[in-house]
């Protein structure tokens, strides 16, 4: 099927708009592609020529928010301002504020979360590995500028780093708390951890 190349930025933005409503609200399972295409004012078959299918939109969803995060990441980084310390903890707490927020306003939102575990372990490891890549640019500065001394090599570190923060950046990990409470133990985690890197202990 020949598709018009010109409609699809607007029809695709529509029907991800939509679907990210329906779910967001109702949650991945009790959303269906028939629901999605009637709020779009669509024929379900005009959904499938963007999406194949629902987790296809999930994917998508998922891909777009974390497109907007890389972008405050580079910021972060590249700030010359921040120190080495301060730019891994602005790192964190602004992956833990927004993943916390936007779970907390939209409670379905773990099922989403789930299901692309489930069903697209690949992009999930990708996401890993670019964070990875990520706090590896800032061990490097941080080692650089004389800050930090790592245990590992840059590779092996990140990966340290990134699994002693995995209890603040997934939603199941937080059991009801509040963010001020996680605010306070990622606080204490990163003390630690750069007590570990630092050049001067």
């Amino acid at each position: 099927m020949t598709q018009n190349t010109a409609e699809k930025p607007d029809s695709y933005e529509v029907i991800l708009k939509a679907a990210a409503q329906r779910i967001l609200h109702y949650g991945y399972n009790k959303t269906t592609m028939a629901e999605i295409a009637n709020d779009c004012d669509m024929s379900a078959g005009n959904i499938y020529r963007f999406f194949p299918s629902k987790i296809h939109i999930a994917e998508a969803m998922t891909r777009k928010w974390d497109a907007e995060a890389h972008e405050a990441f580079k910021a972060i980084i590249k700030d010359k301002a921040r120190s080495p310390s301060r730019k891994i903890t602005d790192f964190f707490r602004f992956k833990l504020d927004r993943n916390f927020n936007v779970c907390r306003e939209h409670p379905k939102l773990g099922e989403l979360v789930e299901i692309m575990g489930r069903e697209r372990p690949d992009y999930i490891r990708e996401e890993l590995a670019q964070e990875r890549r990520y706090i590896g640019q800032i061990l490097e500065a941080g080692v650089a500028s004389g800050d930090f001394v790592l245990p590992e090599d840059v590779e092996t570190t990140s990966d340290f780093v990134q699994c002693a923060m995995f209890r603040f950046q997934l939603p199941f990990f937080w059991d009801r708390e509040s963010l001020d409470a996680l605010h306070k133990e990622l606080e204490g985690v990163l003390q630690l951890m750069f007590t570990g890197l630092s050049a001067r202990h």
